[in-house]
């Protein structure tokens, strides 16, 4: 079954709308062309019309042209104009069919888990509700014959004078509400979304190791699993099939809501939470075969990011193949990213650039980067460390206020000494460089640029890695057959700068020899991308967070394992 991530709504969810003017709280859907909707990206405009959408509704086709008429004459006045589909069909194909029949160029919000839409207390296809995207609360609901009246009161700051319109369409059905057990319903999704990084020497700032712990905290965990800050993960659930996607089930959000609203309480005589255990070592793996420090830096308590090249020498005695690899950051509040280049003896002194390209036969010494995890490369799959081959480091800091000490470590697991594994992983980046960028003119809220990379091999794909800076806004990764014909393979449909994930499929996928892997990337340069440091600013390529970088990494294996990479 598909999960589909709802991205935003807050703590005060209000799950019947009774009346107008009941706050409902901020929310986010994807369209149903995969793109993010944010309502308080929306907070400098005057209000958010919404039309309720449902296919072959024919209250909808008789709202449709005034519906679209508000659009043309009052969307430069500071009203948007959406669509929300409230059925929970996980039909968004089909809406994408239907909106092109319309002929309207106005997106459909898809609430797949129907949360928000019964938050907003949506009740029959084809009514209007003006939405508030500074106070999150709905200023008007009824049919679109009236909204006009409502639109120029709020427009001109007056009370609006008649907020709820009777309305007659097509019903409107949410799931039955039913009762929902701490023990059985929501410890094992915490236990399997969230207390890895929130337990006892993990990387969140507390632990979720018992009932008492989670129902203290239980309108945060609310409120940040409603605004997708957690568990991280910001992909389309409608594409692709991933093992880390950290999307949560569309019934297990509403089970976790439900449980809060409650009251959090417990039930049963156990506590899942309180009997889970963990490895007491650092290391993903338990402890690598070999551990080297990583030269000592000193970061200053202020300033711009500092970046230090470092080199690690290898200096074990004979050549090793590499399982898996890991950097430990000796201190996170100030280890950004790593970029690292694995030179052989025999390339030691050479000019070449980071990133570069490399065969496959050599090992791939993991980065470090934000909210990533190390893999262990799939079963008879490895490269070779040679013995005295140097590892070289593009530290990235960021100073916190305080001076401190990193001192990190590489770790690394090896195939047991002899054994050979008979496949490679290759590898390329869809990358911009600055010879070839684009400069993001200031205020633009979707600035795009493309890179591809051609994949000459019959292959399986495993992952995929975006990158960008502040800016950020979506990357999406497409499939150009040999035969003509594409397919979107992944979309990170609100990237995050602090959780550069890399994606792995859950099973490979096939892509004939010949194939372009085209990556789309946008940059919200506008004063609405509450991250950017100066929307002012056309920007250009820089190692500086505050300037851009486009990397758009794919991982893939040959089927032929004796073919060029």
């Amino acid at each position: 079954m598909k999960k589909v991530s709802i991205f935003c709504i807050s703590l005060l969810l209000v799950p019947v709308f009774g009346s107008a003017q009941e706050r409902v709280g901020n929310f986010s859907l994807l369209d149903q062309q995969g793109y993010h909707h944010s309502m308080s990206w929306y907070d400098d405009h005057a209000a958010i019309a919404l039309l309720v959408q449902a296919n072959g509704s024919d209250a909808v086709a008789g709202a449709l042209n005034d519906f679209d008429s508000l659009n043309s004459d009052y969307s430069s006045q500071g009203i948007e104009f959406m669509m929300i589909n409230p059925m929970g069909n996980l039909n968004r194909e089909a809406v994408k069919v239907q909106v092109e029949e319309y002929g309207v160029d106005i997106p459909v919000l898809m609430d797949d888990a129907q949360v928000i839409s019964e938050a907003l207390g949506i009740s029959q296809v084809g009514e209007v509700l003006l939405f508030d995207p500074k106070k999150f609360t709905v200023l008007y609901k009824g049919p679109v014959s009236s909204a006009e009246q409502a639109i120029k009161e709020i427009l001109a700051g007056d009370e609006i004078s008649n907020s709820l319109v009777a309305f007659s369409g097509e019903p409107v059905t949410y799931p039955q509400k039913l009762a929902v057990s701490y023990s059985e319903d929501v410890a094992p999704v915490i236990a399997e979304q969230c207390a890895t990084c929130h337990r006892d020497g993990g990387v969140a700032p507390f632990a979720m190791d018992s009932h008492t712990m989670v129902q203290g905290w239980s309108p945060m965990i609310r409120e940040v699993l409603m605004t997708r800050r957690m568990p991280p993960g910001q992909i389309d659930g409608h594409i692709g099939e991933f093992i880390n996607d950290r999307l949560v089930d569309d019934q297990d959000i509403r089970n976790i809501i439900a449980w809060v609203d409650a009251g959090a309480p417990i039930d049963g005589e156990a506590d899942l939470l309180a009997e889970l255990t963990w490895s007491e070592s650092k290391w993903a793996f338990g402890e690598p075969d070999i551990v080297l420090d990583i030269p000592a830096t000193t970061v200053p308590a202020t300033g711009n990011g500092v970046f230090v090249n470092t080199e690690v020498l290898f200096d074990i005695p004979t050549d090793r193949w590499v399982r898996g690899s890991q950097i430990i950051a000796g201190d996170r509040s100030v280890l950004h990213h790593t970029v690292n280049d694995l030179q052989f003896p025999e390339e030691i002194g050479q000019r070449r650039r980071f990133l570069g390209s490399s065969s496959p036969d050599k090992a791939d010494i993991t980065a470090y980067i934000p909210g990533d995890t190390p893999d262990l490369a799939p079963p008879n799959t490895g490269g070779l460390l040679k013995a005295g081959s140097l590892l070289r480091l593009n530290m990235h800091y960021t100073p916190n206020g305080r001076e401190t000490v990193d001192r990190s470590q590489v770790g690394v697991w090896f195939y047991p000494e002899g054994e050979v594994p008979e496949e490679r992983m290759s590898g390329n980046c869809a990358c911009v460089f600055p010879n070839t960028w684009t400069t993001i003119p200031a205020h633009d809220p979707a600035f795009e640029q493309t890179a591809n990379i051609v994949i000459r091999e019959d292959a399986h794909i495993h992952s995929f890695l975006p990158h960008m800076h502040f800016r950020g806004k979506r990357m999406r990764f497409f499939a150009d057959y040999p035969d003509g014909s594409t397919e979107e393979l992944i979309n990170v449909a609100k990237y995050n700068y602090n959780w550069q994930l890399s994606y792995t499929y859950e099973e490979p996928k096939f892509v004939p020899g010949g194939t372009k892997i085209t990556v789309v990337a946008a940059w919200d340069n506008s004063s609405q991308n509450p991250s950017n440091p100066n929307p002012d600013r056309n920007v250009d390529w820089g190692n500086e967070s505050w300037d851009e970088m486009f990397f758009g990494v794919v991982n893939w294996k040959n089927i032929d394992q004796g073919g060029e990479d």
